[in-house]
């Protein structure tokens, strides 16, 4: 891979982390980044849906069920746009689970890099069958 590309990736992963400090979740703080022809087109962050309370965690520090994941977020975003995924990247700060990785390849986006590793990697997995290319850069430094 080029060193061009590789700082391109590292300074969207550092836009992607940054955009997942917004979150008002506790336990993790993830962001996503959708770029296509060296442009964003699309952002998220896990939350809650419009018009829910910002509150991610039950009293037992569960995550409630309806949060949105930060993927899930920056697609549905697309899908109220005039913008297509499709040839797109993800820049995520945690690998997508099962279902946001099903998300991923339906939407047309063919590339997923991402920071940190998500305990099941079976998202990975099925991203990695489906032909969407995968990568992991766990080093932003210049």
């Amino acid at each position: 891979m080029s060193e061009k590309k590789i700082k391109y990736d590292k300074a969207y992963l550092r836009i992607a982390k940054e955009w997942g400090q917004l979150s008002y979740c506790e336990r993790k703080k993830v962001g996503a980044i959708i770029v296509k022809d060296k442009m964003i087109i699309s952002d998220g962050y896990n939350g809650t849906p419009s018009g829910f309370e910002n509150c991610c965690e039950d009293e037992d520090n569960n995550t409630h069920w309806f949060v949105l994941h930060a993927e899930a977020n920056a697609i549905l975003k697309v899908a109220r746009s005039t913008q297509s995924c499709e040839g797109a990247t993800l820049y995520i700060t945690l690998s997508p689970c099962k279902d946001c990785s099903k998300l991923i390849h339906q939407s047309g986006i063919k590339r997923v890099v991402y920071y940190n590793e998500y305990k099941d990697t079976s998202g990975i997995d099925f991203l990695k069958n489906a032909g969407v290319e995968v990568q992991l850069i766990n080093d932003l430094n210049q």
